[in-house]
């Protein structure tokens, strides 16, 4: 059964969907997806905890605090849960043995590898069934969200002009 968004609201452009619809197919989208695309059974916070420890192994939990926007004693928490579920290791920094550094065992290299290739296969089997346009427009506007959401944050409803 193909679900089909809501119309657009009054005020949003007839050239392009609203928010609450791009909002409404991305929902739809993740929920057709939830059994392949899961992080099971990590959470998605603890699963973006580890993917942040890939891409700076060695991280402290301070650093790892502010890249997450989290208060200590929600990192603390997260990263007890990964060391027990055998996903993370705490070593002392070489040069301050205080300080804890944060590494992924094998174990959580291994699982990050096993989400990224089920979501790969799962979007590559979608986006198969794409016409080419479609996936090129895809692509491009994907990159240009990416672009958007990089952009240095300004209060919401006022972008400034040069």
């Amino acid at each position: 059964m193909r679900e089909t968004p809501a119309p657009p609201h009054p005020h949003g452009s007839p050239a392009a969907p609203d928010i609450g619809q791009v909002l409404e197919l991305l929902e739809i989208a993740w929920e057709r997806g939830r059994g392949t695309l899961s992080t099971a059974p990590l959470s998605a916070a603890q699963t973006r905890v580890m993917y942040i420890i890939e891409r700076e192994p060695g991280i402290n939990a301070s650093t790892l605090g502010r890249r997450l926007s989290a208060a200590a004693p929600s990192v603390t928490r997260l990263c007890d849960r990964l060391q027990a579920a055998g996903f993370l290791r705490r070593t002392p920094r070489p040069q301050d043995r205080r300080e804890m550094q944060l590494e992924l065992t094998d174990s959580g290299t291994a699982h990050l590898h096993g989400i990224r290739h089920r979501r790969e296969l799962a979007l590559q089997q979608a986006m198969s069934r794409m016409a080419p346009d479609a996936r090129h427009a895809l692509a491009t506007g994907l990159s240009a969200l990416c672009d958007a959401v990089s952009e240095p944050t300004q209060s919401l409803g006022h972008r400034e002009t040069a």
